[in-house]
């Protein structure tokens, strides 16, 4: 029997929670520490949907990369997703546990990781370090692709292995890449540093249209879809957790969170 707060600490041995963002809500949303855990719903967003999810595989824990409360709520009427939400997952005494930028923030089995797995990048490092003494925690990463690549050929294997429907992206500067940086989620913070590390392309997602002029020609933009840059955080989380523990199963969500739409 595996109680809910043994989960936790597993998780948070590999992605501290003093890690994540001040603007964060990691960790514990809704549910007891000592619930018996009794099967596991990995997600990148924890919705209504997810939530009946859970209910029709009997599992009472939804692990969810995103936080679905990012500050407090006053009513609980059923006036917006997230109430909704909330009040189903509470009505059938299912927990919801958030694991967002303090996954994002760590080397080893962090988010950014995985999009360097799936992008074959070698020599991987993190793009912006959080403390000067521990240069594998912080924000995005760096690695080289292991040959070099022509425009085309990348955009379509960037396509191919992101799964995304639709790539932004800025003038081309250069004749062939290798050397990438990467960040899961919204990464248009990290511009400057991957330009500082002299890398010829950025992959990440939710760039405003002027913030593209940053480019400057000294690095490619590309942004491929802020839930294609984590839909990976899926596959890493069910293996952490089903590495760990074998009384209980951890099922993929079936459920498509991403609320953008490609035509």
């Amino acid at each position: 029997m595996t109680k809910l707060y043994e989960l936790i600490e597993h998780l948070e041995q590999i992605a501290p929670r003093h890690l994540q963002e001040a603007y964060d809500n990691s960790g514990l949303i809704v549910g007891h520490l000592e619930m018996e855990v009794k099967g596991v719903i990995v997600c990148l967003d924890s919705t209504e949907e997810v939530i009946e999810e859970a209910i029709a595989k009997e599992c009472n824990v939804v692990v969810a990369h995103h936080p679905i409360v990012f500050s407090g709520l006053k009513q609980f009427t059923g006036a917006n997703y997230i109430q909704r939400t909330i009040i189903k997952a509470i009505k059938h005494d299912i927990a919801i546990y958030s694991i967002h930028t303090n996954l994002d923030n760590v080397q080893a089995q962090g988010v950014n990781e995985r999009i360097a797995m799936t992008l074959g990048l070698q020599q991987c490092e993190i793009l912006s370090p959080k403390f000067p003494d521990q240069l594998d925690i912080g924000a995005g990463m760096i690695g080289t692709l292991t040959e070099p690549m022509a425009k085309e050929p990348f955009l379509a294997f960037v396509k191919r292995q992101m799964k995304t429907d639709c790539i932004k992206y800025t003038r081309w500067i250069k004749e062939n890449v290798s050397r990438v940086a990467i960040c899961g989620g919204s990464g248009s913070f990290l511009l400057e540093q991957a330009k500082d590390k002299n890398c010829d392309v950025f992959i990440t997602s939710d760039f405003k249209y002027h913030q593209f002029f940053d480019a400057d020609e000294k690095i490619v933009i590309l942004d491929i879809g802020h839930y294609e840059t984590e839909q990976f955080t899926i596959d890493l989380l069910v293996e952490i957790i089903t590495d760990k523990f074998s009384n209980f199963a951890a099922h993929y969500t079936k459920v498509c969170t991403n609320p953008v739409k490609y035509y």
